[in-house]
């Protein structure tokens, strides 16, 4: 049975003419009535009907790139290099480039969705979801209908930088070794003779969060060093004030702390600012480390040892992916690897 206007109408709780408005974008709509109407058309799969429909069936020449949080580099560096990639002799049917559109979510799983409903109603040629993903398992359900729908009306959808879940209706897939890198910074503070570390660590509910503290705590575990780990780790988001507060908090915890392992660049630089706030020395008093090897990182004072992801490569390979530029891996998945740079940032400790 083919689903109306008026369904949609009926099933968001406004008028017709309401929904034909967020639709065409030609009026303002609150944005709760918007995200409503959207939401009705997402669970009713409607399409629009007559000549728009039958312009909609054919794939467009828009590319949607999702990214948490434009502002943060890692994200910016992945969208931007996409972008690039998706822009180089990539015409569409009126002639001229795709046109790569990146879609800032606030890392809101709703918006997350809503950019999704609103890319598969304009018939998107491709989408590149960037960065980790939220485990709730309601929101992983969701995400799985949505990519489907999205694949079987021709779009091409590529993860950058976020894991594989069973049964998602994906192209390709790039991940980052986020358990190995983790690992392995951890190792080599451990080799400098470290053993009271503490980390700070992401948003709890994100699998780059989960994956980067696994491989933390696999290198402490293989040490014989595992004991007390949750006391010495403190969660809080992707930003240089989560690192300052959860340094204060972990030195409450352990005055006699060595090094602080922290969830990435950004953080870092906030564990640097309170350590040097208490009057401590990096890394004479405390090494600390990092994640992802952001372009500051290399000039920060000391500079900043890290894990290096190929943010720009990455994002430069998706958006090849997106526009078929390249194959997809073997099986569909490509695990891209960490490496450690090893700088000024971390010493063998002299306290504790």
């Amino acid at each position: 049975m083919t689903v109306t206007l008026a369904d949609v109408a009926a099933r968001a709780r406004v008028s017709p003419a309401t929904v034909s408005r967020v639709l065409n974008g030609n009026y303002p709509v609150a944005a709760t009535t918007r995200e409503r109407v959207l939401r009705a058309v997402d669970e009713l799969d409607y399409v629009l009907n007559g000549p728009a429909s039958s312009l909609a069936a054919a794939t467009s020449d828009l590319v949607g790139i999702l990214v948490n949080d434009i502002a943060d580099p890692f994200f910016g560096i992945m969208a931007g290099a996409a972008q690039t990639a998706i822009g180089e002799g990539a015409f569409g049917r009126a002639g001229g480039e795709k046109l790569a559109v990146v879609c800032n979510t606030g890392g809101s799983p709703e918006r997350e969705l809503t950019y999704l409903t609103l890319l598969q109603r304009q018939r998107a040629a491709a989408v590149v979801l960037t960065g980790g993903a939220l485990e709730n398992p309601d929101h992983i359900a969701a995400m799985s209908a949505k990519l489907a729908r999205l694949a079987s009306a021709g779009t091409t959808v590529v993860l950058c930088g976020r894991p594989p879940v069973p049964g998602e209706s994906v192209t390709a897939t790039l991940t980052f070794d986020n358990r190995g890198g983790g690992r392995r910074l951890t190792e080599h503070l451990l080799a400098l003779g470290h053993r009271r570390i503490g980390y700070v660590a992401g948003p709890a509910e994100r699998t780059t969060t989960r994956h980067r503290l696994e491989g933390h705590r696999a290198a402490l575990a293989a040490a014989g060093v595992d004991e007390d780990q949750e006391r010495l780790t403190v969660h809080g988001s992707y930003d240089r004030r989560s690192g300052y507060d959860a340094t204060r908090e972990l030195l409450r915890r352990d005055p006699g702390l060595t090094a602080i392992a922290a969830a990435n660049d950004t953080v870092a630089l906030g564990a640097c600012a309170a350590l040097r706030d208490q009057g401590l020395r990096i890394p004479e008093d405390v090494s600390v480390a990092g994640f992802d090897d952001l372009p500051f990182s290399v000039d920060a004072v000391p500079a900043l040892t890290t894990v290096r992801l190929p943010l720009h490569e990455a994002g430069m390979r998706a958006g090849r992916l997106a526009m078929g530029k390249e194959a997809p891996p073997p099986g569909g998945i490509a695990t891209i690897g960490a490496e450690l740079m090893a700088r000024a940032s971390t010493a063998p400790p002299k306290r504790g």
